[in-house]
């Protein structure tokens, strides 16, 4: 059987467990871009026995658990509800699952906490790494299968299975509890969902192949299945336990009724069973997901609850769909002319007359926090003065940060590299702790600052800030990117750094310090697309209301 085969039958597997219990294990993750075999899975979702119902993921909240229909309301005068999505036992096929946000993966894993009695299929059609449903949903599916690659001539059937029995009969062995929870642990998995799904799986497992007892087969199936997608470390070698068999007098006195208990698999078995589904760069995939997870607390969700903030903006006519906010002054002012038209239509309704085009919604207009990164020209020429003047110019602007909503970051570029001195903060104490005594001295590698300014505008926008460039130089460039001492190379790759931080759209400020304006500043800037500005004898004062001045608008 090849890799491809062997998968396919895994999933299919999978699935005819979902079908067994589908409250109990909670639905699948599908893992694959548009394709056959994830076509041809999905149409097996109707041995599932319960009602299709496809959901995307800006789904409205009354759409998914039912409201007040505004239109009906209006027009019997009475509250007319409508049902929503899932008001009834269904599977909730969930498209595009790794766009989904973490306001609807909660709703979604409160409903599968309910036990309401259907389950989720998660539709990922994630790209990279990065790019997957939310975990808060997939830790409680107990299925993650992944179907890229896969040819049509893997697609063949599984084996026929014997009639199944009730999965609410089916008894697991004493001892299957701790041999999963302990399995769980080996391979990293601090989930206690993640064996009770095992459980479920291996009394599903059990009920397809017409088994009122779990058996080792259903165990190490189970352990496989739900355990293979959760691992975050590979489990140590454990010392053998000793195989000497018991006293005969401790023997007999065992317990009879626990004979059927003891046919489990020992811990290594189970361990090679969940091994031999890694892929074979599953230490790259485990690093990979570890990351994401350390980036998951700083990245959109800080953004959502701690970056935006808006101002009022003109209503608009819309539904309400469970997220968006009436306007009732707008409201009635939009249904008053119309009151005498529908009075004389409708003389025995009380109140007033209002109808579903009348709803007027409040909207807001979101801005993100600006974000201004000074990249600093610390070389020999200059550098204490230079160094001083952004200090001060930042302790300036960090003092009117909460008027302005804006973050401050420090760059210098000195020697053969760059460095941040000052990571993006708003904290004027912190600042003035980290810039009491900064380096300078060397070469001038303005390509290297440049460069790692653009990384950092990178990330910041990834944070939900809006980064500004501010680069403070005498345009002296002479060390390449690369580090070596060649003033054409280092004025080349100062222009190449230039033009790529220019189609990020990076708004930016270049304030020329030389005695003299130079014209190798002032083309750098305009491959920057960014104002030019010299300064040759300026203070952190007139450098804070510069900056104020030319980016006042940004």
């Amino acid at each position: 059987m090849s890799e491809g085969t062997d998968r396919w039958h895994r999933a299919r597997l999978a699935l005819a467990c979902l079908a067994a219990d589908p409250g109990g294990l909670g639905g699948m993750v599908i893992r694959a871009r548009p394709s056959p075999a994830r076509d041809t899975l999905v149409a097996r979702l109707a041995d599932v026995g319960l009602p299709l119902r496809r959901i995307h993921p800006t789904i409205a909240d009354d759409q998914l658990w039912g409201g007040v229909d505004i239109a009906a309301t209006l027009a019997a005068g009475r509250v007319v509800r409508n049902r929503g999505v899932l008001a009834d036992p269904c599977t909730a096929v969930l498209t595009m699952a790794e766009r989904a946000e973490t306001g609807l993966a909660a709703k979604l894993a409160q409903h599968l906490d309910r036990g309401a009695g259907g389950c989720a299929i998660l539709l990922d059609e994630g790209a990279e790494a990065d790019e997957a449903a939310p975990p808060a949903l997939t830790e409680r599916l107990a299925f993650h299968v992944t179907l890229d690659n896969l040819r049509l001539a893997d697609l063949q059937e599984p084996e026929t299975l014997p009639a199944p029995v009730p999965v609410a009969d089916v008894r697991l062995p004493d001892d299957a509890a701790p041999a999963l929870v302990g399995l769980a642990a080996r391979f990293g998995i601090d989930s206690l969902r993640a064996p009770l799904l095992a459980m479920a799986c291996a009394r599903a497992h059990a009920a397809i192949h017409g088994r009122w007892l779990a058996e080792a087969d259903d165990i190490t199936a189970a352990a496989a299945l739900v355990y293979a997608a959760r691992a975050t470390q590979m489990p140590e070698t454990e010392d053998q336990p000793d195989d000497t068999p018991p006293p005969e007098e401790d023997r007999d006195r065992s317990d009879p009724g626990q004979g059927e208990d003891r046919d489990l698999p020992n811990g290594d078995l189970l361990v090679e069973a969940v091994k031999a589904l890694l892929p074979p760069d599953v230490l790259d995939m485990i690093a990979a997901r570890r990351k994401a997870k350390a980036a998951k607390g700083s990245g959109s969700g800080d953004r959502r609850k701690g970056n935006r903030r808006g101002r009022p903006l003109p209503p608009r006519p819309g539904r309400l769909d469970g997220r968006a906010r009436i306007d009732l002054v707008a409201t009635l002012r939009a249904a008053a002319p119309w009151q005498p038209i529908r009075r004389r239509l409708q003389p025995d309704a009380p109140g007033l007359l209002i109808r579903a085009g009348d709803i007027r919604l409040k909207r807001f207009e979101e801005r993100s926090d600006r974000l201004l990164i000074f990249t600093v020209d610390a070389s020999g020429s200059a550098a204490v003065s230079r160094l001083n003047e952004a200090k001060g110019a930042v302790e300036l602007l960090l003092a009117e940060a909460y008027s302005r909503r804006d973050h401050v970051a420090l760059i210098a570029f000195r020697g053969i590299g760059s460095e941040i001195l000052l990571p993006p903060t708003r904290s004027l104490v912190q600042t003035k702790r980290r810039l009491a005594a900064l380096p300078g001295g060397g070469g001038t590698p303005l390509a290297a600052g440049l460069k790692q300014a653009a990384e950092l505008a990178t990330q910041s926008r990834s944070k939900g800030l809006t980064p500004t460039l501010v680069v403070m130089t005498d345009g002296r460039a002479n060390v390449a990117l690369d580090g070596t001492a060649d003033r054409l190379r280092a004025a080349a790759d100062s222009v190449t750094l230039a033009q790529a931080i220019r189609l990020q759209h990076i708004p930016g400020l270049m304030i020329d310090m030389s005695n003299r304006p130079q014209p190798a500043l002032r083309d750098l800037a305009a491959e920057l697309d960014a104002a030019y500005l010299p300064l040759p004898r300026a203070d952190a004062r007139r450098v804070s209301e510069a900056v104020t001045g030319a980016l006042g608008a940004a």
